[in-house]
């Protein structure tokens, strides 16, 4: 990036950041220029013309116009609107059309987490993981509300909407991990909706492409890949495991118990009603707590449910 916008902005990490740092550049100064410009002449015009003692109080000369003032200031604002529109909307196009090559992942928005559909069959929650100096395509859409997909980083931000796609696009210029955001209030647990995006070497993002698709299937005890899935699958933003309540109900020891649900009944908590709660949340809500959990269905693979069933009954 040029020295000269560093001092307006962070260090962009794509290939867009550069084109949208400049732009924004420009505005800000030309900003600046004019702000200073019509201050300044505010201050001369209120020292030059004010009221001194012994002069009439009207002596303004009955001017109605000046041509030339005013062609000037319409003409030159005019010129600059005309070059923002089209250089804008040309890093609007560079920024809402995906190359042909692009790696294409499927983004899910739901409350309060971001999912990841990868083409290879892998899936992650809040976390993006993605090549660097390869462009990848995000085909975005949204299980209830609307959310906003922000990696300011990246200069990019696109809604997500439920009932339809909206597609949005980067290629990243350096390995690191950066910050992905939800900038649509969505809910009471819009706040947490945080993620990351780690971009690796495209050697490393093969073999976690890899070592993730073998996980499922692998040969690892039940509870301790269900304490995997339990954090990358972002149940511990809403459930506790050391008896502290959030959003949701806390999960320390509550296997083998009944709790109260919504509508006065009670239920057993056993491997039924964990799975009933995965794949269908609002079926039995715990009382005191409201509807907000979202489905798992199509996003768990029965293995990982079981591990999960597992390592929730192994939590005391």
């Amino acid at each position: 990036m040029d020295s000269t916008l560093t001092t307006t902005l962070f260090q962009g990490s794509s290939t867009i950041s550069n084109e949208v740092d400049t732009l924004f550049s420009f505005l800000i100064y030309s900003s600046i220029v004019f702000l200073c410009i019509v201050v300044f002449a505010l201050i001369y015009f209120s020292l030059k013309y004010r009221h001194r003692e012994g002069t009439e109080a009207d002596t303004t000369l009955g001017v109605d116009h000046n041509l030339k003032l005013e062609l000037v200031w319409s003409i030159i604002p005019t010129i600059l609107v005309m070059i923002v529109f089209i250089w804008g909307f040309n890093v609007y196009l560079k920024m809402n059309v995906a190359p042909k090559d692009a790696l294409e992942i499927k983004v899910t928005g739901q409350k309060w987490f971001w999912t990841f559909d990868y083409p290879e069959g892998a899936n992650t929650v809040n976390e993006l993981v993605a090549p660097v100096d390869k462009p990848v395509k995000l085909l975005m859409s949204s299980k209830d509300v609307i959310h906003s997909f922000f990696v300011p980083d990246f200069r990019i931000k696109m809604d997500v909407l439920p009932n339809r796609y909206t597609i949005t696009w980067f290629e990243a210029t350096k390995i690191g991990t950066y910050n992905l955001f939800c900038t649509e209030f969505c809910g009471t647990g819009h706040s947490e909706m945080i993620g990351k995006v780690r971009i690796v070497s495209e050697a490393e993002y093969n073999q976690w492409l890899e070592s993730t698709t073998l996980l499922a299937g692998a040969n690892v005890p039940p509870e301790e890949l269900g304490a995997v899935l339990f954090s990358q699958k972002a149940c511990k933003t809403c459930h506790s495991v050391a008896g502290k309540t959030l959003t949701g109900p806390h999960l320390n020891g509550i296997y083998g118990t009944e709790v109260d649900i919504t509508g006065g009944s009670r239920i057993l908590v056993d491997e039924n009603y964990i799975r009933e709660s995965l794949l269908d949340p609002q079926a039995s809500i715990v009382a005191g707590f409201q509807p907000v959990m979202p489905t798992f269905q199509g996003i768990l693979k029965d293995r990982e449910i079981d591990a999960l069933i597992a390592y929730i009954k192994s939590i005391k």
